[in-house]
């Protein structure tokens, strides 16, 4: 890289930096983070917890949003001042660490520009991934654990944190059913792009012939509601089964009958959990789990009521096809709403997912704002 490219690419980046910070709008954000410090600061601050915890949670998320940016802003602003640095004395030390900065600094810019897309009610909330194999036998379970391997790699690049809630092994290989809880700021806005079916074509390493296959899993994405999101379930509704739980590989993590199903009968949905030891807080997971299914659901029939009016066609995740990933006769993930796709398969299910949700989350956005 030369220096005058360098200096031409910071330029872009300032540019970039100074239109988010006029949508950001810097001086109503300290107001705002003012505001509720004041509140903390009132002697009667905790006298409702509920609204004292959600108070809190806004300040931290607006504290961050604005050292997100500052941060950045000074990182771009320390690469100016390297290129002229370098432009008096080039320093072949210099120039390797302004090298290595640059790369940081053009990769931070790259997550903190995904971040802007993630303007939905619950895109900041963590997220309940549930993965069920399609018909198919041990070759669609094999598939399906596959992409529990590629989401908590993906989460793991992203420092969050994954807790298997619920396991069911294949009975030769792969899984039946898991359920994911991934913990992260934003980590149900990344993941909501991933709702749908996925399909593999590959050559079956369970076939002795070698021949193709095509295989299917459906993924489901919900966010983990906390305390002041209210949905109310009638006890009746309910029926809920202990058993023991079992983890990958078959092998006990606990040989209490610790592991809870919910079934809520009015729907037909099904949660379970049996991450934890204890019966109490697996119950406690798995109604959490429940209220996010229920509320995803009236929010769904919301937006087809909407539709309807407005005499569109909605699109629903869940039944259809998103993304294809083809191993044989040649390498390519596509993805079928954005039209994204790569060669690198196995970058993808390594984890490589950032450019899919970005070019989802822009497809998203064309699909909102046409103009």
């Amino acid at each position: 890289m030369e220096l005058s490219d360098a200096s031409r690419e910071i330029e872009a980046m300032q540019r970039e930096i100074a239109r988010f910070g006029r949508s950001l709008d810097l001086d109503a954000l300290d107001e705002e983070i003012a505001e509720r410090e004041q509140q903390m600061a009132q002697p009667d601050f905790w006298d409702n917890n509920e609204k004292a915890q959600q108070v809190i949670e806004e300040s931290n998320l607006m504290k961050e949003k604005r050292d997100n940016f500052v941060d950045l802003r000074d990182a771009v602003a320390d690469l100016e001042t390297s290129v002229e640095l370098l432009k008096e004395e080039p320093d072949d030390d210099l120039w390797a660490e302004f090298e290595d900065d640059f790369q940081k600094t053009k990769q931070r810019l790259a997550d903190y520009r995904l971040t802007q897309l993630l303007n939905e009610k619950y895109d900041a909330k963590n997220a309940i991934l549930e993965i069920h194999p399609g018909a198919g036998g041990t070759e669609a379970q094999d598939w399906g654990e596959m992409l529990m391997r590629m989401y908590m790699r993906w989460a793991d690049r992203r420092g969050f944190k994954v807790e298997l809630a619920y396991y069911e092994a294949g009975e030769e290989a792969g899984i039946k059913s898991v359920t994911l809880l991934i913990e992260g700021h934003n980590a149900y806005g990344l993941l909501r792009s991933e709702k749908g079916v996925h399909r593999l074509v590959r050559i079956s390493p369970f076939d002795a012939a070698s021949r193709r296959h095509t295989s299917f899993a459906s993924v489901d994405v919900m966010p983990e509601l906390d305390e002041s999101i209210h949905v109310d379930i009638n006890p009746d509704d309910l029926r809920v089964d202990v058993f023991r739980s079992s983890g990958a590989g078959g092998q006990h993590v606990n040989k209490t009958s610790s592991a809870v199903r919910i079934t809520h009968l009015p729907t037909g949905i099904v949660v379970s959990s049996q991450a934890e030891r204890s019966q109490l807080q697996n119950r406690k997971t798995a109604m959490n789990m429940l209220k996010s299914k229920l509320y995803e659901l009236e929010e769904q029939k919301k937006a087809e009521q909407r539709a309807k009016i407005e005499g569109k066609q909605l699109d629903i995740g869940w039944g259809s096809q998103i993304r294809s990933y083809v191993f044989h006769p040649y390498t390519l993930v596509k993805d079928n709403r954005s039209g994204h796709e790569t060669h690198d398969v196995q970058g993808v299910m390594d984890g490589d997912l950032d450019p899919f949700i970005d070019a989802y989350l822009q497809w998203q956005l064309s699909q909102k704002n046409p103009q």
